[in-house]
């Protein structure tokens, strides 16, 4: 078991790293910039350390000091969270060659599901399924590359191998601008990510975001947690995310979450981690995994009963896993709002002082969340100040513990996306389940 676990991280994936470790006896260290010492995390932790100035470069992704602060204070572990440094396999390799513990997968493992290419390569040696595309990075020879792209079928997509986040990618319709597109997301790919290697996929027309959550302790045990829906997105950030997505039968849920667990122990997963997929068509289509966890875990905990962030403690500790995969009951359905402190219209950032904050209450409703009244946004990191999570029977039921939650919910003295969450869980097509990654962005530019 860790005795000493340092949070590389901030805000409320800080905070619910720390309460998992107060719950199994762990001591905690929180390191935090200048501008979050007054974070609930930095408070609550056995110690604190300050690794910097505001800017993220200078602190939560400077890899010496947080090295650093781990030796000072004796941790045995260090987790990452989300964002920032999760997924960085040089990072996940410094961690463990300075004898502490990483609290997810090895190095090698982020490097492998990190890089599109390999990370498609390995999941077709195990049979999760793949978006139809080349196989691995496009040729130099223009003749095959056009080939390649019959093959699979217009609309295609060249995307970056070494993207994420959306960006590096570049939809093409027909055949004449096939090239000239490659080179120029070629060139943007150099320039932003550092590799000019691309690869192309069909582009699917209206698919969702369904993802399966995995835990693996690394010793040849794996279990598959379901499934959630995250359809709902901007910009290719999530807004709305559900457990489980709506609208898929069982066996075809079953199969893919066997698939995953395949791939896991093929590649001798430790940790949590979750394949993204798009789904249309009732067929799904792997994209990435994320060797981290997610920001929306909870609603997987809701209805799995499973606590996410306490296997992945127990794991890194050396535990095999705590759960059987016959033992996983998944029941009810779980509904997150991602609330963001920005103009539910523009979606500008709204940085500043909450003079009050009110959380909903109530049965089936949880709130994670690091703010309290009298807590200042800082502008420099990312907008979410909170998660709005309901738990009930059936979908209906969350949605409208859901309504009656952000009703409740108070955040005074900055502005929030509270009333765009308002609008979409009394919104038909929302309601009705089952809407694509377009819906919110299509929605959204027709009301403008």
């Amino acid at each position: 078991m860790l005795e000493k676990v340092l949070i590389a991280n901030r805000g409320e994936i800080a905070l619910r790293v720390l309460r998992a470790c107060k719950e199994l006896g762990i001591k905690t260290v929180a390191v935090h910039s200048t501008a979050d010492r007054d974070l609930k995390h930095v408070r609550l932790a056995d110690e604190a350390v300050c690794i910097g100035p505001p800017p993220s470069a200078q602190s939560y992704l400077d890899v010496p000091s947080i090295i650093s602060a781990a030796e000072l204070t004796n941790s045995d572990g260090i987790h990452p969270g989300y964002g920032f440094l999760s997924e960085n396999a040089d990072f996940a390799d410094q961690v463990e060659k300075s004898g502490f513990k990483f609290i997810g997968p090895t190095g090698e493992t982020i490097r492998l599901m990190g890089d599109k290419v390999s990370a498609k390569q390995q999941m077709r040696r195990t049979e999760v399924p793949t978006v139809p595309g080349s196989e691995g990075a496009l040729p130099e020879d223009p003749d095959e590359i056009i080939l390649i792209a019959r093959e699979i079928g217009f609309p295609v997509i060249v995307k970056a191998a070494a993207g994420g986040g959306g960006r590096g990618m570049r939809v093409v319709h027909n055949e004449e601008v096939l090239l000239s597109s490659i080179q120029v997301t070629q060139s943007e790919a150099q320039a932003a990510f550092g590799s000019p290697v691309v690869y192309m996929e069909k582009f699917l027309q209206r698919p969702r975001h369904v993802e399966i959550q995995v835990l693996a302790d690394g010793q040849g045990n794996a279990i598959c947690l379901g499934d959630r829906d995250c359809s709902l997105q901007r910009r290719h950030q999530k807004v709305i995310e559900e457990a489980p997505a709506p609208g898929i039968n069982d066996a075809l849920r079953n199969e893919i979450g066997d698939a995953c667990v395949r791939a896991c122990l093929d590649m001798g997963y430790r940790g949590a981690g979750t394949f993204e997929f798009l789904f249309e068509d009732n067929a799904f289509y792997f994209i990435e995994m994320n060797t981290r966890v997610q920001v929306e875990h909870p609603v997987t905990e809701m209805i799995s009963g499973v606590d996410i962030v306490r296997e992945q403690l127990l794991i890194a500790g050396g535990a095999p896993l705590s759960i059987k995969q016959e033992e996983v009951q998944l029941k009810g359905h779980s509904i997150e709002c991602r609330i963001n402190a920005e103009d539910p219209r523009t979606f500008m950032p709204s940085p500043g002082m909450i003079k009050t904050f009110h959380a909903p209450g109530g049965h089936g409703v949880r709130v994670d969340s690091h703010v309290y009244s009298g807590y200042t946004v800082p502008p420099h990191y990312d907008s979410l100040i909170g998660k709005l999570i309901t738990f009930a029977d059936t979908r209906e039921a969350a949605l409208v513990k859901m309504r009656q939650a952000l009703d409740e919910l108070v955040v005074d003295g900055i502005r929030t996306n509270a009333a765009l969450h308002r609008e979409l869980v009394t919104d038909s097509s929302f309601m009705a389940g089952g809407v694509s990654i377009h819906y919110l962005e299509s929605k959204l530019e027709h009301e403008h």
